[in-house]
């Protein structure tokens, strides 16, 4: 079996992209890696903190390696909070902290609810330092500010799918694996990191 790094320390993202690529890959993080740093995101887009994650990693850990970046985009916010999603309250990973804040956001922004929205997602596929392949994922939507579910993480309770009534944190897990941002940006990366098996 192959070994696949997730350069990521969020086991929330981990263990959806170990759902999603099953049994093919033997998947593992930066938190089984401590010799592995996580650089900074000074990317200005999704793609570039995809690509300063993956090929940091790569540098260092002899497999492949994955890395995302994610976020949500709304409407109502010129497409914030974007690529500072993880920290938008200020403190990386704040998931209750973030929210609070888009609550905040959105219900003074002037716009009535529900706001369109949308997750975006880009994974960068890397080895020795180099960025090989580049996949991207997205999900519309819509936003509420009333908190559903607690299922997910990060803004998930407050994102409702097009074509669902129900938040990603009461969806359940396959449904949601089956049609998120990451599911269907993964969809893209299996299909490679399948002729790099091969």
């Amino acid at each position: 079996m192959h070994s696949l790094l997730i350069a990521t320390k969020n086991a929330h993202k981990t263990a959806e992209i170990r759902a999603i690529l099953s049994e093919a890959w033997e998947v593992s993080d930066l938190t089984v890696h401590p010799e592995v740093p996580a650089p900074e995101e000074t990317g200005a887009t999704f793609e570039e903190n995809a690509r300063i994650k993956a090929e940091a990693a790569s540098q260092i850990f002899s497999g492949i390696v994955l890395s995302d970046d994610s976020g949500l985009e709304v409407d109502a916010l010129g497409g914030e909070p974007g690529v500072q999603s993880a920290l938008y309250a200020g403190t990386h990973g704040d998931d209750a902290a973030n929210r609070a804040r888009l609550k905040r956001e959105l219900l003074a922004c002037g716009v009535p609810q529900p706001w369109r929205a949308r997750f975006r997602c880009t994974m960068a596929i890397a080895q020795s330092g180099r960025t090989i392949a580049v996949c991207d994922g997205r999900v519309e939507g819509r936003v509420i500010s009333e908190e559903r579910g607690g299922g997910g993480f990060g803004y998930d309770s407050m994102f409702i799918p097009d074509g669902h009534e129900g938040t990603f944190g009461v969806l359940p897990s396959e449904v949601k694996n089956g049609l998120s941002h990451r599911a269907r940006a993964l969809a893209k990366a299996a299909v490679i990191l399948a002729g790099i098996r091969a």
